[in-house]
């Protein structure tokens, strides 16, 4: 009987998983090179999937939740995540990231902010374009 709960539970808990999309855009609504949206809080256990809208990028992460498995698609692939920890998650595109082509996942509470946030003041140090964009994507994580 535990074990038909078990599953019952496991069951419901995956019906109520969301996908989110992220584009990966040459231009968007927050300026060139740019994941969009370049915010996005979710839940646990939520997938984001990211789409190469065009041609030229891809995603890896950057900084982590404790526990949590990097990830890094394929040049103009689409490519789904899992994100089963919670904190923030920070990436980047690899051939654009000097032009701060950068985003930010929250996923439940932000567990790892101080970690999250170093790794977006030296991104912004590093990045030649579109300079704050990454800083004001932080900023929306509470």
């Amino acid at each position: 009987m535990k074990k038909y709960l078990f599953l019952l539970l496991f069951a419901a808990g995956s019906a109520f998983a969301a996908n989110h999309e992220v584009k990966m855009l040459d231009n968007g609504a927050d300026g060139s090179m740019v994941f969009e949206p370049g915010f996005l809080k979710v839940q646990p256990g939520d997938t984001v999937t990211f789409k190469p809208t065009n041609k030229g990028h891809w995603v890896q992460s950057k900084a982590l939740p404790k526990g949590a498995k990097e990830f890094l698609s394929a040049e103009d692939k689409e490519f789904t995540v899992k994100l089963d920890k919670e904190g923030v998650y920070v990436y980047t595109c690899p051939p654009h990231r000097t032009m701060n082509m950068n985003g930010i996942i929250q996923v439940g509470k932000a567990a790892n902010k101080a970690e999250a946030q170093a790794m977006v003041d030296e991104m912004e140090r590093r990045s030649m374009q579109n300079k704050g964009r990454l800083k004001k994507y932080m900023q929306q994580v509470k």
